[in-house]
């Protein structure tokens, strides 16, 4: 199997495509990602994705930037806070694990996809990540008094 037939999102991973209100991709992008700005393991891991970067590649959208609106994408914030979200120039969404999986590709590791799809791989990540999503304001001290919830 080729690597660009690897690179294809699964079903569950991909989400409607977005219509012609919606904000597009900028163009030579391969991947849009959405990403919490105000966690900490969050921005470490975009920060490195910034700076292997070189060929920009990917769009970057910090969700919890000031002025970011999350309607005109279609989204709300609770959608885009319990999972990360990319979104690709066809205008299709993506969630979980297959946005890294796309912008790690994005960056030059497309020959690291197909690994993270291998049985017992692919499922161990999704869990993982899952996880992570779920427990990721705890994780990252973002919860007072037994509450976890965002500053908007």
């Amino acid at each position: 199997m080729s690597i660009a037939t690897e690179l294809m999102p699964t079903a569950p991973a991909v989400l409607a495509s977005a219509d012609l209100t919606t904000p597009q991709v900028l163009r030579g992008k391969q991947v849009e990602v959405f990403y919490d700005g105000d966690c900490p393991l969050c921005k470490r891991e975009i920060d490195l994705l910034r700076w292997m970067d070189g060929k920009e590649r990917v769009q970057f959208t910090d969700i919890a930037a000031e002025g970011f609106e999350p309607a005109v994408y279609g989204k709300t914030m609770d959608e885009l806070m319990a999972e990360i979200h990319g979104r690709l120039p066809s205008g299709e969404w993506i969630i979980g694990v297959e946005v890294f999986r796309r912008l790690y590709a994005a960056v030059g590791f497309a020959w690291a996809v197909p690994v993270t799809r291998a049985p017992g791989v692919r499922h161990a990540l999704d869990l993982g990540y899952q996880f992570f999503a779920k427990q990721r304001l705890k994780l990252t001290g973002r919860c007072h008094d037994g509450s976890c919830s965002i500053d908007r």
